[in-house]
């Protein structure tokens, strides 16, 4: 397995996506629930107060496998955000998600 992020940033107010992100988390919530090791979040500003995008980070086979699976959030199915996916090569420090541990 390895890791890949998507990150994103919200194409519309926060108010317009509310639905959309409810669902974006059943979705993570469902693939968790299937075995998948996958992690969402908001990326904050300096206060701390989310609302100009999110990251999540998950493990696949390879590259077309993450993208397959990333093409399936309703936040992407919705056109709700603009969006970047890479994969990640963990070099220093150590990180634990679900059963994936990244250590050096």
């Amino acid at each position: 397995m390895a890791w890949f992020i998507k990150t994103e940033t919200f194409r519309m107010p926060r108010q317009q996506l509310l639905a959309h992100l409810q669902a974006h988390h059943a979705w993570v919530a469902e693939l968790r629930q299937q075995g998948v090791v996958i992690s969402s979040g908001y990326l904050v500003d300096q206060l701390g107060r989310p609302g100009g995008g999110g990251l999540l980070l998950l493990a696949a086979d390879d590259y077309a496998a993450a993208e397959a699976l990333v093409r399936q959030d309703p936040l992407i199915a919705h056109g709700c955000v603009d969006w970047q996916l890479q994969g990640w090569i963990p070099a220093v420090g150590d990180l634990a998600v679900g059963d994936l541990a990244v250590e050096d």
